[in-house]
């Protein structure tokens, strides 16, 4: 049955993407945002290949079904409508999305491949229904406006940032081809919602790191067994630097070298929060750690839960530090601050007359904590960048919190001096 005008209208997004057709293989696709947009599939020399008409309303019905029957009539003649459309474009009529797709092919080999599909997604989701089908160099300020405004509706306020970064960055890719003239998105400063203050996880001055220590090896809870995962697991993520999802879901075969001079934990991309690997220096009281939990459980995963099929909760760790007095003072996710402002902290005697420079690099800090990197030539690098400094400055932690000692906690062995 053909589609309606009012059944177009009036179709609600659900949680996944549906197709409302139209016939001749017209369809609406209605995306989970709200966006609908008109889609073609057709076949040419024996591939099947979709064509977009835009966006409804901006394309009614009746519009959509024209330009269907425009490209059955190119079907009939032996060409190709997807490519007339491309060579229209190329006399003149440049679009938006013709000109975002040339520039994700020019870029997306230098990026991570989840991170090149995250930013193509975003484009097509938030960016494209408003004016991908507009000529590039009709789009105004306002337009751009409109479509933040309408990802910021909905609170999503670091989304409605990305999309109109990346709608700068195709307006200065189409610049530089000489298919646009300025960028509308340099004239939106100031006009965006401003991002509500970060609340940063609660964390306990550096002084009080040894009290803290002390009591957490005192640890006792729910029987012998369960306070020593717990105990472990805290102290593993306060080594570690990582995000508590990370930890609670490590499995032993990410584990190598445990015995070795360079213990790792290599943890998968999709697992953590930027979509890419991330590798992490073990000192060596994480590593003892590490091999302590490996040998005495029979399970699959590092720090079992009460049901060991699945991981600790998150809330045994929060819990365990509750109980030695840390409430609303420090979070286990409060670690990696902690961690931070040491490192960032940590300083070096140069040249004469004596001068001071940071002991660590803060890209070895950064890559550690395994934040997103906004410069996109730094973002490419691989996951083993900085590994050996980084190890050091691990273990360097790792004496910190020992106070220059092999505490019972650690059992591991100490670096050579």
């Amino acid at each position: 049955m053909p589609l309606t005008e009012t059944a177009a209208k009036n179709a609600k997004p659900r949680e996944q993407a549906f197709k409302l057709s139209d016939g001749g293989g017209l369809f609406l696709l209605v995306q989970p945002n709200g966006s609908k947009l008109w889609r073609l599939k057709y076949r040419f020399d024996g591939k099947e290949k979709l064509l977009s008409f835009g966006a409804y309303p901006d394309v009614g019905v009746a519009a959509a079904r024209d330009k269907r029957n425009a490209a059955k009539v190119q079907l009939s003649e032996g060409c190709d409508p997807m490519k007339n459309k491309a060579q229209a474009s190329a006399s003149g009529a440049e679009t938006f999305r013709v000109i975002a797709e040339r520039w994700h092919e020019n870029r997306k080999s230098a990026l991570n491949p989840a991170h090149a599909e995250r930013v193509w997604s975003r484009l097509e989701r938030d960016v494209l229904p408003f004016f991908g089908e507009k000529p590039i160099q009709e789009i105004t300020p306002p337009d751009v406006l409109e479509m933040v405004r309408k990802i910021e509706a909905r609170g999503a306020l670091d989304i409605s940032r990305r999309a109109k970064q990346g709608v700068g960055q195709v307006f200065q890719f189409a610049i530089a081809c000489g298919l646009a003239g300025s960028d509308p998105t340099a004239h939106l400063r100031g006009a965006l919602k401003p991002r509500p203050r970060v609340k940063h996880m609660s964390r306990i001055p550096l002084s009080e790191v040894p009290s803290l220590i002390e009591k957490l090896e005192g640890y006792e809870a729910e029987g012998e067994r369960r306070s020593a995962i717990t105990r472990d697991a805290v102290m593993f993520a306060l080594l570690t630097w990582v995000r508590t999802k990370e930890l609670r879901f490590a499995v032993k075969p990410e584990f190598e070298d445990l015995d070795g001079n360079n213990p790792l934990w290599r943890i998968p991309a999709h697992r953590m929060k930027m979509g890419r690997e991330h590798l992490v220096p073990l000192s060596f009281a994480a590593a003892a750690i590490a091999k302590r939990m490996i040998q005495s459980s029979k399970h699959e995963f590092l720090f079992p839960g009460k049901t060991p099929e699945k991981p600790i909760s998150e809330n045994t760790m929060i819990y365990a530090l509750y109980r030695l007095g840390y409430h609303t003072r420090q979070t286990v996710h409060g670690f990696r601050g902690l961690a931070s402002t040491w490192a960032n902290e940590q300083l070096v005697e140069v040249g004469k007359p004596v001068s001071w420079i940071r002991k660590y690099h803060e890209d070895w800090v950064e890559l550690q904590l395994a934040h997103s990197e906004s410069n996109e030539v730094r973002g490419a690098y691989n996951a083993a960048e900085y590994l050996a400094p980084r190890r050091h400055m691990m273990q360097d932690w790792a004496d910190f919190l020992s106070g220059g000692k092999v505490v019972n906690i650690s059992k591991g062995k100490r670096r050579a001096a």
